[in-house]
């Protein structure tokens, strides 16, 4: 009889409790595996303070182009546009995200695979790691939709089965992030704390919630909380930029009411000793393009030279 794994973050509870403390580290490389490394220091300090880091520049615009031009492509492939890991903005067929881009995709692929991102995300989980999730985001000028606050990890942990808080997000932006193009907004600090949230999770709830979400979501108090506490920044900068966060920072974006689209790149990378078990809230487990159990092998990294600046 299988045993079951320990609930150390209980969620989608029919009242509720207070918030906690997290119980794992934040960042959990020790010794040499924390600093020997692309990350330094000042900036481990700065991700463990905040929950987040940005890094400027990541991507040179001619390997954001080719990103551009296989996204343009994707928008025109029907087998794409028909796929389950397609979803759509609400009410409207314009394209929302592209889920699983990592097996679609040989360039997004190897990106995952990069020796400088394998390198930060060893010294942020302190272990080898795999791809749970990837995916592109898009969000067109003047009727994108925005996000409510919410904490990944709450989503993971209660739908997937993701046990530990031992993943990383890392997101690169294909356009231009400004202040009135809808950027992510993130709240400093606020993974330092778990907000179990309130109702119980329907079968297939995964077809509702990636167009809009409703459970999962933390009380307006606890957001406030947080805010007041810790303030919220919304980094900008121009297209190739990287911001890593980790999995349990809340996190939200507005509508994107400028003429200016926002699309980037996301994939999550989850240690291989934090494997998913049996989702928390008790369903069946999310289709792997959500939640990967089927290829968890350890990522390695590829030997090419200028691989990010080639594509």
């Amino acid at each position: 009889m299988e045993t079951r794994t320990e609930d150390l973050y209980p969620t989608r509870l029919e009242r509720p409790i207070p918030s906690f403390e997290r119980k794992d580290p934040v960042i959990h490389s020790l010794g040499r595996d924390r600093t020997d490394g692309p990350l330094s220091e000042s900036q481990l300090k700065q991700y463990e303070r905040d929950g987040f880091l940005v890094l400027g520049s990541f991507l040179d615009p001619a390997t954001v182009r080719k990103f551009r031009d296989d996204l343009r492509a994707y928008e025109e492939d029907e087998g794409i546009l028909r796929s389950e890991g397609t979803i759509t903005e609400p009410g409207k067929q314009e394209i929302r995200s592209i889920f699983g881009i990592h097996e679609l995709s040989e360039r997004f692929d190897r990106l995952t695979r990069d020796p400088e991102i394998l390198g930060m995300v060893h010294q942020l989980l302190g272990s080898d790691a795999y791809i749970h999730q990837s995916r592109i985001n898009f969000k067109p000028g003047f009727h994108g939709k925005g996000f409510d606050w919410h904490s990944d990890f709450e989503t993971w942990h209660a739908e997937d089965g993701m046990p530990r808080m031992r993943a990383v997000s890392f997101s690169i932006t294909l356009t231009d992030n400004t202040p009135f193009n809808g950027p992510l907004m993130l709240i400093p600090g606020s993974h330092r704390q778990f907000i179990p949230c309130v109702g119980r999770t329907p079968e297939d709830h995964y077809r509702h919630s990636l167009k809009k979400q409703e459970l999962g979501v933390p009380s307006e108090q606890d957001i406030a909380r947080l805010a007041n506490a810790h303030g919220i920044q919304a980094p900008t900068g121009p297209a190739g930029s990287l911001i890593l966060f980790e999995c349990n920072t809340l996190h939200a974006s507005n509508a994107n009411l400028s003429p200016w689209p926002r699309s980037n790149l996301f994939f999550v990378f989850n240690s291989v000793e934090n494997r998913l078990v049996q989702p928390f809230c008790g369903n069946k487990p999310r289709p792997d393009f959500l939640g990967n159990r089927t290829r968890t092998e350890a990522l390695r990294p590829l030997d090419a030279p200028e691989l990010r600046q080639t594509g």
